[in-house]
C-alpha cells in the first residue's frame, strides 16, 4: 500500500482576509480553480488552527479576524467565504470599531464590511424599532462581554448582541489567528 511522505506543515504562506478573499503572501488569489479548492480543503484542527489540506501537506492559515466571513450574496441569504449557507445563528456580537461578528455551526464569523449596511435594518431595539445611529454608537462603547440593547432579528432568529473587544475575539470564539510551527523537540 502506498503511504504519504512525511511533508513537513506549511506557515507563513496563506492567509484569510476581512473580506473573506484569499491571500498568498499577501497578495489575494483570483484563479478560481485555485479558490475553489482552497474552500474544498479549508478546515481545522482540535488547537483552533484552521489550514489548507494540500495532499499530505496542511498550509495553516493565518486569520486577519476570523476563521470564517460571512457575505450577503442575495437579499435574505448568508453565505460563508467557502460558499455554504447560513441557516442558523447562534449568537452574535459587535466590536469596538463596529463590526459584526455572528456565531454560526461552523464558527464565529465576521461580516463583510461590504454587507453591513444591507444588515443593519435587522439590529433591532427592545420595541422593535430598526437600531438608529445612537444605539448602535451606545453598543460599541459598552464593556466587553455585555449584552447590548441590539438584537439580531434575521429569518425568524431573534439573536441578542454582545460587546466584544477585537483583540479578545480569538481567545474567545477558540481559534488561533496565526498558526505557528512548535519548536524543535516538542510534542506535535
Amino acid at each position: 500500500m502506498l503511504r504519504w511522505p512525511n511533508v513537513p506543515a506549511c506557515y507563513g504562506w496563506l492567509s484569510l482576509d476581512p473580506r473573506g478573499r484569499w491571500r498568498m503572501r499577501g497578495e489575494a488569489l483570483s484563479h478560481r480553480g485555485l479558490t475553489d479548492f482552497l474552500n474544498r480543503q479549508y478546515a481545522h484542527d482540535e488547537n483552533g488552527n484552521y489550514f489548507v489540506q494540500n495532499g499530505p501537506q496542511r498550509v495553516f492559515v493565518a486569520l486577519d479576524y476570523t476563521p470564517w466571513v460571512v457575505h450577503l450574496p442575495a437579499p435574505n441569504r448568508l453565505e460563508t467565504q467557502v460558499g455554504e449557507t447560513v441557516s442558523e445563528l447562534r449568537g452574535a456580537a459587535i466590536d469596538e470599531e463596529g463590526n459584526l461578528l455572528l456565531e454560526i455551526p461552523p464558527g464565529i464569523a465576521l461580516l463583510c464590511d461590504r454587507d453591513l449596511p444591507a444588515l443593519l435594518p435587522c439590529l433591532r431595539l427592545a420595541d422593535g424599532a430598526v437600531a438608529d445611529d445612537d444605539a448602535l454608537l451606545a453598543a460599541i462603547a459598552q464593556e466587553p462581554g455585555e449584552i447590548s440593547a441590539l438584537t439580531l432579528v434575521w429569518q425568524g432568529q431573534r439573536v441578542p448582541v454582545r460587546t466584544v473587544r477585537r483583540c479578545e475575539v480569538a481567545q474567545r470564539y477558540g481559534f488561533i489567528a496565526s498558526p505557528q510551527e512548535a519548536p524543535p523537540g516538542a510534542a506535535p
